[in-house]
């Protein structure tokens, strides 16, 4: 397979509601998109870095120079077999995870084309559908908060999780439990508390009362070892997110007890190939994963669709309706779910949801093609 050229776009969405995490507060979203070209076919991959480098060390623009200037040359004067091929092909680029993904995945997404299969088969995908969560960002007050739960559970959502800090936790879980008390209740504390501050180890004790599904990232976004002390001090699972990068990560942080549940973000990992990786090892472990979502496009959403249905996971991601985040999104049909919280995985090829070129153009603000035989690797 050779990549004749490689498209990188810049576009801007707006949020349809903001979304608000112990980081900041997002109302739009500055988005990379690649397009890759190959024999009169073309594919497409998300680049998940944010604005800032606040969930990561990446960011929009980083990702966009280090893609312009090292891995979409080398993608162009590679033959390759498969999307397996790029992690040894990007390996000499140190980081960056997010921005070889968005290559990576986009190779995976022109191979099933190729192939004339949906991306799910092509990855190992065994589910028919997936079951779904919502992740729901602090809101202005509490009372607004149970609104918004309420919403989603009337949508069919399966699980609930509520992005938490210091000072927006105990509260809002025991209103939570109090009115639903048999749902599937998690947070996420996206790195917000320390294990050395007694207030908040206090308060992540207490929370065994309310039964959390799992409670995401609650210490240091680059620990296993603090981690695996907090998980020895309670009950309630710890899912890993920021700090597995990789297999390697995977398998010494599950080795350590750092936690019980690990939720998969293919751009945070690298793409595909990594991500499958971790699924094994977890599996191997017996432990479930699940897909997180990073404010993605129908894009992105779609092939976090595709990833979901392998056998491992086993737990409602993060992988919600279209409708949740954009008033338009990129892609026909939108994403929807299902009334039980279901999405259904396509089963036509590649990833099942044409791209909207009218309603890309018109969000495109910034665009540079490169070509088979003009770029030269540094």
């Amino acid at each position: 397979m050779k990549i004749d050229a490689i498209q990188l776009r810049e576009v801007q969405m707006p949020l349809a509601h903001p979304f608000e995490t112990s980081f900041g507060v997002t109302t739009g979203r500055r988005i990379l998109l690649v397009e890759i070209e190959s024999e009169s076919r073309s594919a497409w991959g998300e680049c998940v870095a944010g604005e800032h480098p606040y969930f990561s060390d990446e960011q929009v623009d980083t990702a966009w120079m280090i893609t312009e200037m090292e891995l979409a040359p080398r993608l162009l004067e590679a033959e390759i077999s498969s999307g397996r091929d790029c992690p040894a092909l990007f390996e000499p680029v140190r980081g960056h995870r997010m921005a070889k993904a968005a290559l990576e995945n986009a190779v995976w997404e022109l191979d099933a084309e190729r192939q004339g299969i949906p991306l799910a088969k092509l990855l190992g995908g065994t589910r028919a559908t997936i079951p779904c969560g919502v992740s729901i960002g602090i809101q202005a007050t509490p009372e607004r908060l149970m609104e918004t739960i309420a919403r989603e559970l009337a949508a069919g959502y399966q699980r609930i999780k509520l992005k938490c800090k210091p000072g927006w936790d105990t509260q809002i879980f025991a209103m939570a439990r109090e009115r639903w008390p048999e749902i599937l209740l998690s947070c996420d504390a996206n790195s917000a508390y320390r294990l050395d501050n007694p207030g908040h180890m206090a308060a992540i004790e207490s929370w065994e009362q309310f039964h959390l599904l799992m409670i995401e990232q609650p210490l240091w976004h680059d620990d296993f070892y603090f981690h695996a002390q907090l998980q020895r001090r309670i009950n309630t699972p710890i899912c890993l997110d920021e700090c597995i990068r990789n297999r390697r990560d995977a398998r010494a942080a599950l080795e350590l007890g750092s936690g019980k549940i690990i939720n998969i973000k293919v751009g945070r990992v690298g793409g595909f190939t990594e991500a499958l990786a971790i699924h094994d090892v977890a599996q191997e472990f017996g432990v479930p994963v699940w897909c997180g979502g990073m404010l993605e496009t129908g894009i992105g959403r779609a092939q976090n669709i595709a990833l979901s249905s392998l056998p491992n996971f086993s737990l409602p991601g993060d992988v919600s309706a279209s409708k949740r985040y954009w008033a338009q999104d990129i892609i026909e049909p939108e994403v929807t779910v299902s009334p039980e919280g279901t999405i259904t995985v396509p089963t036509t090829p590649g990833r099942g949801y044409a791209e909207q070129r009218d309603r890309i153009e018109r969000i495109t603000v910034r665009r540079r093609t490169l070509r088979r035989g003009n770029a030269v690797t540094a």
